[in-house]
């Protein structure tokens, strides 16, 4: 028998009630990718692209259907196992960052170390050294309302990657950037997923981006189909 691949969803849906009965957003999304692969998910506004990238992430329990990723069920866990497998297999990425304003650079990245209760010095050490590769070294004690929206966006990635995920997730990671700065966004995200041997899975808007990837899928009618 053939392993499992690293990341592998089965036939996955997602319904919510309604006063009508039931609000069918999710009827059959399925896809299976290994480390070091990346894949681009597109569709029209309001195709359930953020809910499956939600479920993906294990924010969201699924309707119907499986997900795997590193040979677990992540569904299957209890509520603090889950937290527990989420903070250190799945890094996210959104559109408006949310960073925290009060924290700076350096301790925005950490953030990912509280659900282990406190970052040792081995995890400065790594965010310091992820920030430097992001181009943020100069940055690291600074706000996030002193930096531009790409720098932002940077020290994002960086947070996302502390803990090596096995899945790195962005949903829109260009969205509110320029075109130059979104290609500088574009080309970093890919070569640090690369470096970490991560599964990176895109949602976007951005042909460019979709093209950049490995794999594209489309999401319409709440169906997944290779695009």
């Amino acid at each position: 028998m053939a392993p499992m691949p690293t990341l592998h969803a089965a036939s996955l849906a997602k319904t919510y009630p309604v006063a009508e009965g039931e609000l069918t957003i999710l009827r059959d999304a399925s896809l299976s990718l290994e480390r070091g692969e990346s894949a681009a998910i597109v569709g029209p506004s309001g195709s359930g692209k953020s809910t499956l990238l939600s479920i993906l992430g294990t924010l969201e329990f699924p309707s119907a259907g499986d997900f795997q990723l590193s040979g677990r069920s992540p569904f299957q866990l209890s509520e603090p196992e889950l937290a527990a497998f989420r903070s250190r297999h799945i890094g996210f990425i959104f559109q408006d960052h949310h960073l925290l304003p009060q924290c700076s650079v350096l301790e925005n990245v950490l953030a990912p170390m509280l659900a282990d209760g406190a970052a040792g010095p081995a995890d400065v050490t790594r965010a310091e050294q992820l920030l430097q590769r992001v181009g943020l070294a100069q940055r690291l004690h600074h706000r996030p309302a002193q930096l531009s929206g790409g720098e932002r966006q940077r020290a994002a990635i960086a947070r996302a990657l502390l803990r090596q995920p096995t899945l790195l997730l962005a949903d829109e990671p260009t969205g509110n950037l320029d075109r130059t700065t979104a290609e500088a966004i574009i080309n970093l995200l890919l070569e640090l997923q690369q470096e970490q041997n991560a599964i990176l899975i895109a949602v976007t808007h951005s042909e460019t981006l979709a093209a950049r990837m490995g794999r594209r899928f489309i999401l319409d009618d709440g169906c997944l189909v290779a695009g």
